[in-house]
């Protein structure tokens, strides 16, 4: 069972786009994957209640406890965490329960600075475990047609933590298939932004083999 944990302390990062979407794609591809919303907002519990039908199996696990409750949870393949902002300690519980950490962050100065925090019990943990937890950051609601490849990944360079090629772009229809329960992998499945998902989930498949 792979752990992928999508965290981020400062809000409105991309965190539950991301979660959602990254554990469809996963289930997608044929992966009996579950997500676990340690958010106590429950916004992706919210996400997942409006369809009856919804594909996904979304638990919530918003206390401290997260490394050791999904040991009693039945095997998965993939289990994806949708990150709490603020909550240190759930954030803490989060990394030892997982293999990936990927941490989305929006190219700006204030949002490359809020990550610090984490960055340090992200490599906290990796010392702990001798390197076995990986850990990456994804640009996420990047706007198209700007330069931010370069400036942002010299900009985080400084964190020692790789960036992903892979990028989330600000889309209308995240929000827009998020408000159905849906995704844009089952809403327009060969759509640019499917596309980008899936780029995202295999670049950490590679990373986890």
């Amino acid at each position: 069972m792979q752990v992928i944990a999508v965290l981020n302390q400062k809000g409105g990062s991309g965190k539950t786009t991301i979660a959602t979407h990254l554990a469809r794609a996963l289930q997608l591809d044929g992966a009996s994957v579950l997500l676990v919303d340690s958010d106590p907002q429950g916004s992706a519990r919210d996400w997942a209640a409006v369809q009856d039908d919804n594909p996904l199996t979304v638990v919530g696990i918003d206390r401290p406890t997260i490394d050791r409750d999904l040991k009693a949870i039945g095997h998965k393949d993939f289990v994806v965490i949708d990150g709490a902002p603020q909550a240190a300690d759930l954030a803490v519980s989060a990394i030892k329960a997982a293999a990936f950490i990927l941490i989305p962050v929006q190219p700006s100065p204030y949002d490359i600075w809020a990550t610090a925090d984490l960055v340090e019990l992200v490599k906290q943990r990796i010392e702990v475990t001798d390197g076995k937890l990986q850990a990456a950051f994804v640009v996420s609601r990047a706007i198209k047609g700007t330069r931010i490849g370069a400036e942002i990944t010299e900009a985080l360079a400084g964190y020692g933590l790789p960036v992903l090629e892979s990028r989330i772009t600000q889309r209308v229809s995240y929000p827009g298939t998020a408000a159905a329960g849906t995704t844009i992998l089952d809403a327009e499945p060969d759509g640019d932004g499917a596309r980008e998902i899936r780029a995202l989930m295999n670049e950490i498949k590679q990373k986890l083999v």
